[in-house]
């Protein structure tokens, strides 16, 4: 595994230090690499997002495909035992 190395200011450090003594994390690193992976991974979904609200952009629903939608709903919703 690489080591990084950061520079984070006094306040940053004593939050992450808390998250430590909390049991949130298991030790600075683990805190940092968390942190990471899920900012990665909110990117990763964005873009995955994005890339399907482009894809409907370009090729949209028909009115066929979208009532089909509707009434499944519809069929779903009243099949519920409510």
């Amino acid at each position: 595994m690489t080591q990084l190395v950061a520079r984070i200011d006094d306040s940053l450090l004593a939050q992450l230090d808390e998250l430590v003594a909390s049991g949130d994390a298991r030790s600075r690193s683990d805190a940092v690499r968390r942190a990471l992976e899920e900012m990665l991974d909110r990117r990763r979904r964005r873009q995955i997002g994005e890339a399907i609200v482009d894809a409907y952009r370009r090729i949209p629903e028909t009115d066929d495909e979208l009532e089909w939608a509707a009434r499944s709903t519809r069929t779903m919703i009243a099949e519920e035992p409510w």
